[in-house]
């Protein structure tokens, strides 16, 4: 029986980190197979790293450590200085390092050697992610044939972003490698086709399937999905509830706008507390009405470009605050910390509008989360973003430019005046404006986009 060996940066070998969508669907299909997980142990080690090999509830793992200068090398500096910024389309923040994607690759070519000894020729492997693209190419080299797909969690760039990249086409043939390439969202599946085609003599044919480098792969759109029901649940769990009522206290009556997001600069923080800012500034009778509680737990301090985003999101807070602020009032609550997923869908379940504006996303689930823990009764209403791989599904979400904060602005004005959700659905499906607006009649798609099982349709080479 042919087994499923996922490859990924880090596993879920702690079983604390198997609460995830992406975790619970890989253990399941892994479980089911006597499958392996293959991926850095998160240790740094001083000598020579060694593999280790254990198993847990009918799953194996596959890990090693890294080298102080592995770790700075392919993660810090490629992975997360290079590749990161380039796919998120901030050039801007791209450091180039020859010496860099040498040991990214050097890791990725290590990993390869690690999982071929120890798969067989019917196994199917699973790799995920920006940190992995060049593995699949020295699985080949090293003579393994068998099936392989890969799935991209983050956005693709378009060709003229992508060649920006000094190793463009080493990293596009080394995906090609793989049986099927999966990506979040059609505008990143896109991309990268039109990139084969118009820099690579790629010849896309009618089933989906992409000629180029002397392979043919199968290139598609498999946008991840949550676990519905046990969201749902979660929203009227007794941690969630505790949570709701601990705001409400504070909220006094007042309606409550919510953001969750990683402090990173792809997620448009700096850009979302500008609109709030502009919100208050534009609509002074929304003061003392409406409050904004902003999530944002660090990410990656040791990063120069975060270090410097956490200052500024805390010069911004301050400015609405001081402004607009008063002795029993905060207008915008920034907690730069995180909270488990029980006390998190109960903040959802009270809001009166979910913030969810990243510059660009390859999915983004909270935006997904949000719609599962409303009350269906009385929901609340999602404002999006139109560069997050969500809006493609989500069509009835209030779909937003991050960039234009007065659009923003307007949407959050949109919710703030009524006292009921049910009133705010009503009030902006009424509208006469661009926005796409949710109603009673159009909550019900969204609820129905959002309950699939994540990954049903994920990549099966």
């Amino acid at each position: 029986m042919s087994r499923l060996i996922a490859i990924s940066n880090r596993t879920a070998v702690d079983p604390n980190a198997r609460a995830g969508g992406l975790a619970i669907a890989l253990w399941e299909a892994l479980n089911a197979s006597g499958g392996a997980w293959a991926g850095w142990s998160g240790s740094i080690c001083e000598g020579d790293p060694e593999t280790q090999e254990l198993s847990d509830d009918g799953v194996d793992f596959i890990l090693t450590d890294l080298t102080r200068e592995e770790h700075d090398g392919y993660y810090h500096a490629y992975a997360n200085r290079t590749l990161w910024p380039l796919f998120h389309y901030r050039t801007d923040l791209v450091s180039f390092d020859h010496d860099a994607f040498r040991i990214y690759s050097d890791v990725n070519r290590r990993l390869a050697e690690m999982v071929t000894e120890r798969i067989a020729a019917d196994d199917v492997v699973w790799v995920h992610d920006y940190h992995l693209l060049l593995f699949a190419r020295y699985l080949r080299e090293m003579g393994w044939t068998g099936r392989a797909g890969f799935f991209l969690h983050i956005p693709f760039p378009p060709p003229e972003v992508f060649t920006i990249l000094p190793e463009h086409r080493e990293v596009a043939e080394a995906l090609c490698a793989h049986s099927v390439v999966g990506f979040q969202s059609e505008r990143d599946r896109a991309n990268f086709v039109r990139y084969l085609v118009e820099y690579c003599d790629g010849v896309e044919t009618s089933d989906g399937k992409v000629n180029a480098f002397g392979s043919t792969t199968l290139i598609r759109a498999y946008p991840i999905g949550i676990d519905p029901q046990a969201f749902t649940q979660a929203s009227v769990s007794e941690a969630a509830r505790a949570a709701a009522h601990q705001i409400g206290s504070i909220l006094n009556d007042r309606q409550l706008v919510i953001g969750v997001d990683r402090m990173d600069y792809s997620k448009g923080l700096p850009e979302r507390f500008a609109a709030v800012g502009e919100f208050y500034d534009n609509y002074p009778e929304m003061r003392g009405r409406v409050s904004v509680t902003q999530i944002a737990p660090p990410s990656r301090s040791v990063v120069a470009e975060y270090r410097e985003l956490r200052e500024e999101l805390d010069r911004l807070a301050g400015r609405v605050n001081g402004d607009h602020g008063d002795l029993d009032w905060i207008p915008l609550r920034y907690l730069a910390r995180a909270y488990d997923r029980d006390q998190l869908a109960g903040l959802f379940r009270i809001a009166r509008a979910g913030l969810v504006t990243p510059l660009r996303d390859g999915m983004n689930l909270v935006a997904k989360e949000f719609v599962m823990a409303q009350n269906p009764m009385d929901p609340g209403v999602l404002i999006l973003s139109e560069f997050a791989g969500a809006a493609e599904q989500l069509h009835d979400a209030l779909i937003v430019n991050p960039f234009d904060t007065r659009r923003v602005a307007e949407a959050l004005h949109t919710a703030s005046p009524c006292r009921s959700k049910s009133g705010w659905i009503a009030g902006a499906a009424s509208r006469k404006s661009s926005w796409r607006a949710t109603s009673h009649g159009g909550a019900r798609p969204i609820l129905m986009i959002c309950q699939t099982r994540p990954h049903r349709r994920s990549v099966s080479p």
